[in-house]
């Protein structure tokens, strides 16, 4: 910041730093779709074997992940973090609108190489569906590629690892060249942006919870059951370094071992509700930072990539920079907000996993109360969690 206030013909010097840090983080988009979506899928044959628990919990995720993207659009679209802002854009704006069809034909690949080696996300999302899905219907003859699958992704984990080397340098190029570009106007703007995301990550933690206060499960034991693993959450900016905490607190709140055994797992992996949310603040921020109006249409076409580009990607350092990274390449906007919001991550990233751990909680607790399970508050004597079997039995 100091560099482009102070010295901005520096600044505008030093902004290929930042260019070479985001055709790294591009260059990963493709491996890290490939090795997440093919082993979440095709490692899902359990669904069939749970049956309604399956398909009940994964209702859940998509209408919890839904709910999270429009609050980040609502909050987005009424504190309007990125106006003001010139951030240029990566690619040319349509001059006309896109009908259904174009859409859907454009999300099919002629080639897979040819989609793998452009990055194109919605593409590789659908050759990814097709493979995974033939996997999952092969069975164990398909599972030599799932491994292929999973050893990319651990390969693009290691990647990601290493070119966040870069980051701090790629970061201060950002700034200081974006600043120097716009000046205060940069500051304002990315104060406008902690507080849209804040904001957005607060209202999902809070809607989470009174999703379970309506399902009919005691609120305060809820809170009560899950509030280390969300200081944890916090404080570690890890959804994973919880997940023991997760799963020892929902024990105790009454959870069944069957319930939570399935759905806490599968909740790890398809339901990053505070992702998604900052997601949609991080791309319609730079939609606002570059001036580009996007139609209904495109907005709902976003949302959709955004939800199926994030799933599987928890175990993933720096997971959101890289989708983030994708989604704006695949919509013609700016990548250089990747870096100038990389910048404040770390004001972010807190409140980003609490609000994951909180999804993580809550899913297990709206899914056993739809399957009949009972938690008793804590002020019955001897409570304990009542689910529905045959003979009636506790």
């Amino acid at each position: 910041m100091a560099i482009g206030a102070l010295a901005p013909d520096v600044g505008l010097a030093i902004g290929w730093i930042a260019e070479i840090f985001l055709r790294l983080v591009r260059l990963l988009v493709a491996p890290l779709l490939f090795g997440v979506l093919v082993p979440a899928i095709a490692t899902a044959g359990q669904l069939r074997d749970v049956g309604r628990l399956g398909w009940r919990a994964i209702l859940v995720f998509e209408i919890a992940t839904t709910v999270a993207l429009v609050v980040g659009w609502i909050v987005v679209s009424i504190l309007q973090p990125g106006v003001g802002l010139a951030l240029g854009s990566s690619a040319p704006a349509p001059t006309t609108p896109m009908r259904l069809q174009d859409v859907v034909i454009n999300a099919v690949p002629a080639s897979a190489l040819d989609a793998l080696a452009r990055g194109d996300v919605l593409q590789i999302v659908v050759l990814c569906l097709l493979v995974g899905v033939s996997a999952l219907a092969v069975g164990e003859p398909a599972r030599p590629l799932v491994s292929l699958a999973e050893s990319v992704a651990a390969i693009t984990y290691r990647c990601v690892h290493y070119v966040m080397w870069l980051a701090p340098a790629a970061v201060c190029a950002a700034l200081a060249s974006t600043i120097a570009a716009n000046g205060s106007r940069t500051l304002q703007g990315l104060g406008r942006f902690l507080i849209a995301a804040w904001t957005a990550e607060l209202i999902v933690i809070i809607l989470l919870g009174a999703a379970v206060a309506v399902s009919g499960a005691p609120l305060r034991r809820f809170v009560s059951a899950i509030r280390e693993p969300f200081l944890i959450g916090f404080a570690t900016s890890s959804s994973a370094a919880a997940l023991p905490q997760v799963l020892a607190g929902l024990r105790d709140f009454g959870v069944s071992p069957r319930v939570l055994g399935f759905v806490t797992p599968l909740s790890l992996t398809l339901q990053m509700n505070g992702a998604v949310a900052y997601l949609a603040v991080a791309v319609l921020f730079a939609a606002q930072a570059s001036n580009t109006t996007m139609a209904l249409s495109t907005q709902i076409l976003l949302f959709l990539t955004l939800k199926l580009t994030s799933k599987g990607a928890t175990g993933i350092p720096r997971a959101t920079v890289v989708l983030l990274a994708a989604a704006l390449d695949q919509f013609g906007l700016p990548a250089a907000a990747v870096t100038v919001l990389l910048g404040v991550d770390a004001l972010v990233d807190p409140i980003r996993t609490a609000a994951n751990v909180t999804s993580h909680c809550a899913a297990p607790v709206l899914v056993g109360r739809w399957i009949g399970e009972r938690y008793r508050p804590a002020s019955d004597a001897g409570w304990q969690a009542t689910h529905d079997s045959p003979k009636g039995t506790t």
